[in-house]
């Protein structure tokens, strides 16, 4: 319990955190902003991280001059790319020994085969949308390594899912970030983050619904 609320606490006034290690540890601060994005998207088992607000943050001090964007737009990019392509090779290595035993009560080899068949399908717009979702943000990248999803197919959505979750967050803290309704709000403004970034499968969650809800009438005419 004190774990977790060390962590939403960190989450919630990541400001003051991320002011004091600017404070201490002046360059070496893109570093640790590249080992905490590149663990949260590279470790399933890590998904509990600041990532979105961290990112936005980080624009934030952008704009005060005591980060370089440029840097950590590019920094931050390439930890969010390689942690998902880790994740993704871990998953894939993983799958076949999970799911190797045709007679598995839990891992059937007909769950992999099915997953495969998903992530060939609709996986680039999965893994996309999940770079704005906490905590799906973490296991995507993974399932798409069990389910065997081409490499290449999974990187180029990796490329374009990462950059744009770097450069939408960061860039949003750089151009808002310091406008005084959210210096002076800052916890509310990281929950409106956090809230905004679930938008999106809620989104995709009520369109499978009503594609579900209409396919019987359409069947039927």
């Amino acid at each position: 319990m004190e774990l977790l609320k060390k962590i939403l606490d960190i989450a919630l006034h990541i400001d003051k955190y991320l002011s004091a290690i600017i404070l201490q540890y002046g360059i070496w601060t893109y570093a640790i902003l590249f080992v905490v994005i590149f663990i949260e998207t590279g470790f399933v088992v890590m998904p509990f991280l600041p990532g979105d607000s961290l990112l936005f943050a980080a624009g934030t001090f952008a704009a005060l001059k005591a980060l370089k964007i440029g840097w950590l737009l590019l920094i931050l990019s390439v930890a969010a790319v390689l942690g998902d392509t880790v994740n993704y090779w871990v998953g894939r290595r993983l799958g076949p020994k999970v799911f190797s035993r045709e007679d598995a009560r839990f891992f059937k080899k007909e769950y992999l085969d099915r997953t495969h068949a998903f992530y060939e399908k609709h996986g680039g717009k999965t893994i996309i949308i999940a770079r704005f979702v906490p905590i799906i943000r973490s296991f995507a990248p993974f399932v798409a390594g069990v389910g065997r999803m081409s490499y290449g197919r999974f990187l180029f959505f990796n490329v374009i899912g990462g950059v744009g979750w770097v450069l939408l967050l960061t860039g949003a803290g750089y151009f808002f970030g310091t406008l005084p309704v959210v210096k002076n709000n800052y916890s509310i403004a990281v929950l409106v983050i956090i809230a905004i970034s679930t938008v999106p499968i809620g989104v995709e969650y009520f369109r499978n619904r009503r594609k579900k809800a209409s396919g019987p009438s359409k069947d039927l005419a």
